[in-house]
């Protein structure tokens, strides 16, 4: 196996951020006790293998992310196929999944980063063999098209996984990057060693006032419709649950968050945290007229958990890792939001 290998060290920030306004009281909400077998952490020396299950990436669009993951003090390997190109997948169907089969299998590799999102993990997660990857969990890391492999993994083996940036958003130029690239990319570091991870974002007059202790699952809103019914479809009940997505008409939100609410994802929920929603304009003449804040709202009326809106997860900047499958702490008052592992 032909690889490249590289080492890595840095440290982490947490996002905060503030406002005001709210919904209801502050009731309690049931409590998950057990969370999912959390991989081990990485120490300085270990491995993180890169791939590109998805979309497409060359490996000179990699490097500023292997040389950062270098300077953290991690060894890397790339799969065998990056640079490959198959239209805009990063490889035939075929060659995706080997890459991911053979850094699911490798014992050196402690962790998995996809180097992008796009499309067409769906197309090959019923090809993979988890055998190994569940006697021997590893961190697998990404976001977008990669809440595909989250949501499955969640549903399948209880092993947790790392929603977070990826390679395509690491700046070529570290010296020159602003504070939320730096804070956000360093979240990633945190996540993977084990350091607790604690954030906030600013009180909304939509937010609906609460806490709850329990297992944070998630993704993109998109993936996570599509997966209903399917072998990958996510539980939820008694969790809380992280939704984000781009790119849709609000037509299109809304009919997610139906499809949500009537396959019973919303029902028994500990908590909802809504991240970005980067939208298409409505067509000019058949304009929606409900925001992202109505439609939500409207699907959540007659439950009593919190709720809270613009959090600092999606695809944006503010776009900071958190742990699918390990126990959080989530409280909505006042003053805002907060998220921390526990």
């Amino acid at each position: 196996m032909d690889r490249k290998h590289f080492i890595s060290s840095l440290v982490t920030a947490g996002a905060v951020l503030s406002t005001s306004g709210a919904w209801a009281n502050m009731p309690e909400h049931p409590v998950a006790k057990a969370g999912h077998q959390i991989p081990p952490y990485l120490k300085p020396g270990d491995t993180i293998g890169i791939i590109s299950p998805s979309g497409y990436m060359s490996l000179a669009e990699i490097l500023p992310a292997m040389q950062l993951m270098q300077s953290w003090g991690f060894n890397i390997a790339i799969g065998d196929n990056t640079g490959k190109k198959d239209f805009t997948y990063g490889g035939t169907d075929e060659e995706r999944t080997a890459d991911l089969q053979q850094m699911l299998d490798d014992p050196e590799v402690k962790a998995v980063m996809c180097a992008r999102g796009g499309y067409g993990l769906v197309r090959v997660i019923d090809r993979l063999n988890f055998k190994y990857f569940k006697k021997h969990p590893k961190w697998l890391i990404g976001f977008s098209d990669i809440t595909a492999l989250h949501c499955h993994i969640n549903r399948n083996f209880g092993i947790a996984t790392i929603h977070s940036k990826m390679c395509n958003s690491f700046p070529d130029d570290w010296t020159k990057a602003d504070a939320m690239q730096v804070a956000t990319i360093q979240s990633i570091r945190q996540a993977l060693t084990g350091e607790n991870l604690s954030y906030s974002s600013p009180a909304v007059a939509q937010n609906r006032y609460g806490k709850a202790e329990a297992i944070l699952v998630g993704g993109n809103l998109s993936l996570i419709a599509t997966l209903s019914g399917t072998p990958s479809d996510l539980r939820t009940d008694g969790k809380i649950l992280f939704v984000e997505d781009t790119h849709e008409y609000l037509y299109n939100i809304d009919r997610m968050f139906w499809n949500l609410k009537q396959s019973g994802k919303l029902s028994n929920l500990a908590g909802l945290i809504i991240g970005g929603f980067q939208l298409k304009p409505d067509i000019e003449g058949e304009e929606f007229g409900h925001t992202i804040y109505d439609i939500v709202t409207e699907k959540v009326k007659e439950y009593t958990y919190p709720v809270c809106f613009d959090f600092p997860v999606g695809h944006q900047k503010n776009n900071f890792a958190l742990k699918c499958g390990a126990l959080h702490a989530f409280e909505v008052n006042a003053e805002g939001s907060t998220l921390k592992t526990i």
